[in-house]
């Protein structure tokens, strides 16, 4: 046999969410075995193959393609075990056959089913993001009962999915949740079953306060950047609470000067919205529209193309270090900082909600408990106390 093939496994993050990168040469057979296979799906932001992060990733894609092609992991960050270990340690071996052993190749019927529920979404408009998550969510769910009618599917077989591979490979209570709202709609509305999905419970999510930058920190990482195109796409979003697919979505037109707005066009729920453009952000823009002279999108890549998500958190990443920030942060929390930042000023929450263009108030609620504004005029009841002092 000669020279492997490389697999290159690397890194990254899409929709703030863990993924791996797979960069390989285009090889068609290679992409039919992963494609039916994993969860493997394409994404034009990376310009590559990516498979959502999960404990046991390595094994599982060593196991699948190590005869007939090399696992670079050189720039897998989430410690993967070593391809000598999965080769030579059988536990290993026996830990993935009990967690996967009813992964198989999905079915016709079921690849049918899954088109048929792909239609469907589209039908009642879905967003591409939600349909690619929910059929995702419904292939990995069928492919476990692959040895099973589907129509002899119920409740209990939901519970132990749950059971057998959820809990067993340590996703998250989000990622539980959207595997049940995917098959309950695609039993409900395409299966036509009495299914009693809704019986099931749902894991309670976490509440988790987001991570957020000071005005002084958001201050030090635009003024670490030398670059003019780097500094303005991420002042931008942080002038405007930005997601960063709509900082990327965003063209030439949607910049008006003379009202001081930007339009946000299709953001999340296939809503538009506007929010104000600050002058230092339009100091910016004029000076980065000079030198980079952008034909269609207002940031694109060098061969004219809509500027990538990956190179955007590289930017981040790169002006966070240069800045020295050691928090936990994402290119997601300019956005949790604005919106803080806004409510510590004095804008009025309703206001706040319409700016980051969130569909509930309850959304937009959780920058109450992450301001310090108010919580630091709160005296503590120990203040009230005399207490002695401590003599050494």
């Amino acid at each position: 046999m000669g020279i492997k093939p490389i697999v290159k496994l690397k890194s990254s993050e899409h929709h703030d969410k863990p993924v791996v990168q797979l960069i390989f040469e285009k090889n068609e057979a290679l992409t039919q075995l992963l494609r039916k296979a994993t969860t493997m799906r394409w994404s034009k932001t990376m310009n590559c193959w990516y498979i959502p992060y999960y404990t046991n990733i390595t094994q599982d894609l060593d196991a699948l393609v190590k005869d007939y092609y090399y696992l670079d992991y050189s720039e897998l960050n989430h410690q993967p075990v070593e391809l000598t270990a999965i080769n030579n340690r059988k536990d290993i071996k026996e830990n993935h056959l009990r967690t996967n052993d009813c992964l198989q190749d999905l079915s016709d019927i079921g690849i049918e089913k899954v088109e048929k529920f792909r239609y469907w979404l589209q039908s009642k408009r879905y967003s591409k993001h939600t349909i690619d998550i929910y059929c995702d969510s419904l292939k990995l769910f069928l492919r476990y009962f692959s040895h099973k009618a589907i129509t002899d599917i119920g409740n209990d077989d939901l519970i132990a999915f749950n059971n057998g591979y959820i809990l067993a490979n340590h996703f998250s209570a989000s990622y539980q949740n959207q595997v049940v709202n995917a098959v309950k709609l695609f039993f409900r509305k395409v299966e036509n079953t009495k299914m009693q999905i809704d019986s099931i419970e749902r894991p309670k999510k976490a509440f988790k306060l987001p991570e957020i930058l000071s005005m002084h920190e958001v201050e030090l990482l635009l003024n670490s950047l030398v670059n003019i195109k780097h500094k303005t796409m991420l002042a931008l979003i942080y002038s405007g609470g930005l997601r960063r697919s709509e900082l990327l979505n965003l063209e030439i037109r949607d910049v008006d000067s003379k009202r001081m707005l930007i339009q946000i066009r299709s953001a999340k729920g296939n809503r538009d919205r506007i929010v104000p453009l600050s002058n230092k952000a339009l100091d910016l823009l004029r000076q980065y529209y000079i030198e980079y002279k952008p034909k269609q999108y207002l940031f694109e890549g060098q061969k004219g193309e809509k500027y990538t998500e990956t190179s955007l958190q590289e930017v981040f990443h790169k002006a966070k270090s240069l800045a020295k920030i050691n928090k936990n942060v994402s290119l997601h929390t300019l956005r949790h900082s604005y919106a803080t930042h806004l409510l510590e000023g004095g804008t009025n929450l309703r206001y706040i909600q319409d700016l980051l263009g969130h569909k509930s108030p309850r959304t937009t609620q959780i920058y109450t408990h992450v301001s310090v504004d108010g919580i630091g005029r709160v005296t503590s009841p120990l203040e009230k106390l005399s207490l002695n002092k401590h003599e050494k």
